[in-house]
């Protein structure tokens, strides 16, 4: 029974927080404002967060998290890995489209993230890489794609996507004829893993 009114009440600060967040940015919400929201002393919040800090860590792992699960689960999908590799980067990019950037306030949130450089940010960078790696691999074994390193690839096809699903670059790059579009992007990071050199594979 505590171990649930613990989750509980980390359920509802989080929540809370979330909803402030949203509506009066980050930096302009603290402490004292969830305890309000949940009538509660900030004594009681520091009883499950020791700072602000923590709860937008924990809210951005939770944000996050939505993404790695679409990403393993288009990773899964019969399909052949040309395919799900261009479903995982445009799915990717249309999240950050809708997640991140049409909600002023939440964009605001994952700036703050990124700019931290916090563990939990750095761990979704490598499970989306290690996610594109096994689509990679998969592909390399059926024969659509040359032999070559997978790990290499797999770095450097995210970061050809850069540019379409980090929050910031999205946002201060917006769509414009001299741009190429997600498609294009997409359809030129494929060619690259078909006409890999066979000789990579042999770089170790």
């Amino acid at each position: 029974m505590t171990e649930m009114t613990h989750e509980d009440n980390i359920r509802r600060i989080l929540e809370s927080a979330e909803k402030l967040f949203r509506v009066y940015g980050y930096a302009k919400t603290n402490v004292a404002d969830i305890a309000r929201d949940l009538g509660m002393s900030p004594a009681n919040i520091y009883r499950f967060f020791r700072s602000k800090a923590d709860i937008h860590e924990e809210l951005a792992r939770r944000m996050l998290a939505q993404n790695d699960t679409l990403a393993r689960d288009i990773a899964a999908l019969d399909l052949p890995a040309e395919e799900r590799l261009r479903r995982f980067l445009l799915e990717m990019h249309r999240l950050t489209v809708e997640t991140f950037l049409v909600e002023e306030k939440v964009h605001e949130m994952v700036v703050v993230a990124m700019e931290k450089q916090w563990p939990v940010i750095e761990a979704h960078i490598e499970r989306q890489w290690r996610t594109a790696q096994s689509i990679i691999e998969d592909g390399i074994r059926n024969g659509e794609f040359p032999p070559q390193d997978s790990e290499v690839s797999a770095k450097c096809f995210l970061s050809g996507m850069t540019a379409l699903v980090h929050p910031q670059c999205v946002s201060q790059c917006p769509p414009r004829k001299n741009r190429a579009t997600p498609e294009q992007s997409a359809d030129f990071l494929l060619r690259a893993l078909k006409y890999a050199p066979p000789a990579a594979a042999s770089a170790h």
